[in-house]
């Protein structure tokens, strides 16, 4: 999270490995996101991610050997005083659930994937590279959204739809995710956060958690 004006910057990232290296690649990739805006300037996120990447992977060049790691990421610059949204993904989506309709939105939603409640969820996707060397790199996109009162943002890790349990054993998926988002969303985010922990170890039951869970919840 940074702050630069009426704009706040935040971010749900993953990185890959884990234990020391894992925490190694993390510090990184974060220290990558700090200069980008705190050293060059930047201010879109797609700017932001391409500078990242380019810094993450000129340290990992340092290495004697070569290094695959690095970061998907869903990065939010949220203007304060307008609410007015830009973003843009590593492989890691943005999710909006509003009752307004898709072309009220933006042109760069991917269309509404789940209604309930007079609610619509809708996703908008991420470029399918990661930050870190990547076979056909390209630059990020930046997608910018007039969010509303009322209106909720999610950005996440794959941690939680990848979890296994249930009675049979499975994976939770992100269909179930969407369908819990959803439903708890008109919620206070206060009591979203305590019943999204609820759903995911009752999920869980006595399985082992099977990776880091990060889910974030913004409701204008």
């Amino acid at each position: 999270m940074e702050s630069a004006g009426d704009v706040v910057y935040f971010a749900a990232a993953d990185c890959t490995r884990s234990w020391v290296p894992g925490a190694m690649v993390s510090v990184i990739c974060n220290n990558g996101l700090n200069r980008s805006v705190r050293e060059f300037g930047l201010r879109t996120p797609a700017e932001i991610l391409d500078k990242t990447r380019e810094l993450v992977i000129q340290e990992f060049e340092k290495s004697e050997e070569e290094v695959k790691d690095g970061m998907d990421i869903s990065l939010c610059a949220l203007n304060t005083k307008t609410n007015a949204l830009e973003w843009a993904g590593a492989n890691n989506p943005l999710w909006l659930v509003t009752s307004r309709q898709l072309s009220d939105i933006s042109n760069q939603a991917d269309g509404q994937l789940l209604t309930a409640d007079n609610l619509s969820l809708y996703e908008i996707k991420a470029n399918k590279q990661p930050i870190g060397k990547y076979g056909l790199e390209t630059p990020f996109t930046n997608h910018t959204i007039q969010l509303e009162k009322g209106d909720t943002i999610y950005i996440f890790s794959d941690g939680y739809p990848d979890q296994f349990g249930g009675e049979n054993g499975k994976k939770y998926k992100s269909g179930n995710f969407k369908k819990t988002l959803i439903r708890l969303s008109q919620e206070s985010i206060e009591k979203q956060k305590v019943m999204l922990d609820k759903e995911f170890e009752s999920w869980r039951g006595t399985l082992e958690q099977i990776d880091d869970v990060c889910v974030i919840g913004v409701r204008v």
